[in-house]
């Protein structure tokens, strides 16, 4: 492919090949792996957890559901899905193995191994057959992918007919002047927090810029009906801090 031909996208505020950019994510999560859970309870003041709880609430788990949780390498979301549903199976996929081995370390791991694996893997290109699953959810991790519709028509792919997908992700407020403050915050706590307690301040002044770069609620709404999914719905958590999305594959 020649220069003019080179398809590019965004990593964070920066502009990059479409190639580069998973090497570029796979590094940044490799790095804050090790206290990536520490940091999100630094980040979010501990709400990133009510966030999740409302995503369980909607999504309702049941025994005999397999869930595919992509992106969710320290396990967070598969440990409360199964502490819901007792009989169902959840299988983890993350393109990033270190964050693979801390899900592994927690201790729900040791006690939920016999519901619960672990795979490496691509959200645009998952390893796994068509119509495998029953649930399909991904947390904070849509953002890095380089191509979202691709991602997202993977998971119309691996899911069931009446399978649901359900993602979580940071979003935009819709009052400007709470968007502004928000901003404020972000861009100047947040980088210098993960230098204090990751030892990485470019990091989270990727994960900053990247959250600005997402798609806004209507926008990500209208991507999930273009993937094909049906009843399309979100809810703002926090004033629009964060949404959950979710989708039918009808």
């Amino acid at each position: 492919m020649t220069d003019d031909q080179r398809k590019e996208t965004h990593f964070g505020f920066r502009t990059v090949a479409e190639e580069e950019k998973a090497g570029l994510v796979h590094g940044v999560f490799s790095r804050v792996a090790s206290r990536y859970d520490v940091m999100n309870d630094l980040m979010s003041v501990g709400i990133h957890r009510v966030w999740k709880t409302a995503m369980m609430d909607w999504l309702a788990p049941r025994d005999g559901q397999h869930l595919l949780d992509v992106a969710g390498g320290t396990g967070d979301v598969a440990f409360r899905f199964l502490q819901r549903a007792s009989g169902a199976r959840v299988t983890v996929c993350d393109m990033t193995e270190s964050m693979l081995v801390e899900g592994r370390k927690r201790a729900e791991a040791s006690r939920l191994a016999d519901r619960l694996a672990w795979v490496t893997g691509d959200a645009m290109k998952l390893p796994f057959a068509d119509e495998s699953f029953d649930r399909y959810t991904i947390s904070f991790g849509i953002r890095n992918v380089t191509r979202i519709p691709d991602a997202l028509a993977e998971a119309r792919r691996v899911l069931k007919p009446g399978g649901r997908l359900m993602v979580l992700e940071f979003s935009q407020m819709p009052v400007p002047m709470l968007q502004w403050l928000y901003d404020r915050y972000s861009f100047n706590v947040i980088p210098k927090m993960g230098e204090i307690v990751a030892n990485d301040r470019d990091s989270y002044q990727y994960l900053v810029e990247s959250i600005r770069k997402f798609p806004d609620q209507e926008s990500f709404a209208t991507m999930i009906r273009h993937a094909g999914f049906g009843r399309v719905q979100y809810r703002n958590m926090s004033m629009g801090i964060a949404a959950l999305h979710s989708g039918w594959k009808v």
